[in-house]
């Protein structure tokens, strides 16, 4: 079986870290044009507006969108086929090395610092830095790798209820946090908002910041009552009074994405992540024959990532 050449992995790293930099992906620009549209704070809409043009600025110039390029991480798709040249340490090796290639090239921001001795090596590489994230594919040859480029400070919160909270308490849960990330600045909104519910704590903060960051503008959950919650908890995140930068206005929830895992019986936990107004993801395929195809949609939760029971 034909190997993946290791060199394309560190091919599409570097252009995939250069993209999310700089090019907003269209599925959440058509969605910031539709939050624009039904904005009722002057302000709020001037805010989205002039970001727009920012990005347009960015793309002309090849340059970050934002000054905080935020902590780049990765999420890799394995086809169970796929082969790979002297093996999947070596991809690690590709993806921090590009990683730190990406920080002087783009550049991005050095962000990342030891949490107590506040080291920095200057190409945000260090220890567990920059995350990486595996999933497997069946019936696959090629791997799939997608940056996200997220903010590392706020925008994140997590709750354990109980199953007596039922779909109120989570309303409650989402109103709560939105309204203090709009207060106290923890959001950059509109965004996308993510939230994990279920699992282990671990699994939940994981599921909501993949449902942030690796689910397009206007994708459902394939479970009908999700998506209707999803569609719900969107409209009751713009009902609070607040829009972009936490001016007054209609439209601080540009999607609402729901990701799901089984838990304990006696919990609920549940996790809500955004990402920001300079939405940063980009993915690329690579294909045994080394060619690479890049997109901005990761297809990160399919049928298989879904599965319920042993089989799928």
């Amino acid at each position: 079986m034909k190997q993946i050449p290791i060199q394309k992995v560190q091919e599409a790293a570097l252009e995939i870290m250069k993209r999310a930099a700089i090019d907003i992906p269209e599925d959440y620009k058509q969605g910031i044009k539709a939050s624009e549209k039904a904005e009722t704070g002057k302000l709020a809409r001037f805010v989205i507006h002039a970001m727009q043009d920012n990005w347009d600025a960015a793309s002309q110039d090849r340059r970050p969108m934002c000054a905080d390029t935020g902590v780049p991480r990765y999420y890799v798709k394995v086809g169970n086929q796929a082969m790979v040249e002297s093996g999947f340490i070596a991809v690690e090796h590709a993806l921090r090395k590009a990683t730190a290639d990406a920080t002087t090239a783009i550049p991005l921001r050095p962000n990342r610092v030891h949490p107590l001795w506040r080291t920095d090596h200057n190409n945000n590489v260090g220890i567990n830095a920059p995350e990486i994230e595996w999933s497997f594919e069946p019936e696959a040859d090629w791997i799939d790798i997608t940056t996200v480029h997220k903010g590392g400070l706020f925008g994140t919160d997590y709750r354990m209820l109980f199953p007596g909270d039922g779909i109120d308490g989570i309303k409650r849960f989402v109103l709560d946090t939105l309204i203090a990330f709009g207060k106290r600045g923890l959001a950059c909104q509109p965004a996308i908002v993510g939230i994990g519910l279920g699992g282990s704590k671990d699994t939940c903060m994981q599921l909501g910041k993949q449902a942030a960051c690796l689910r397009t503008v206007g994708d459902r959950n394939p479970d009908p009552k999700i998506a209707e919650l999803e569609l719900e908890l969107k409209k009751l995140g713009n009902s609070i009074g607040m829009g972009a930068m936490g001016f007054v206005g209609s439209q601080m929830v540009v999607d609402c994405h729901i990701e799901v895992g089984y838990t304990h019986t006696g919990g609920m936990p549940i996790s809500l992540h955004t990402f920001c107004l300079s939405s940063r993801r980009a993915t690329a395929r690579i294909h045994p024959d080394g060619s690479i195809e890049y997109r901005t949609d990761p297809q990160w939760f399919t049928p298989y990532m879904r599965r319920e029971t042993v089989e799928w």
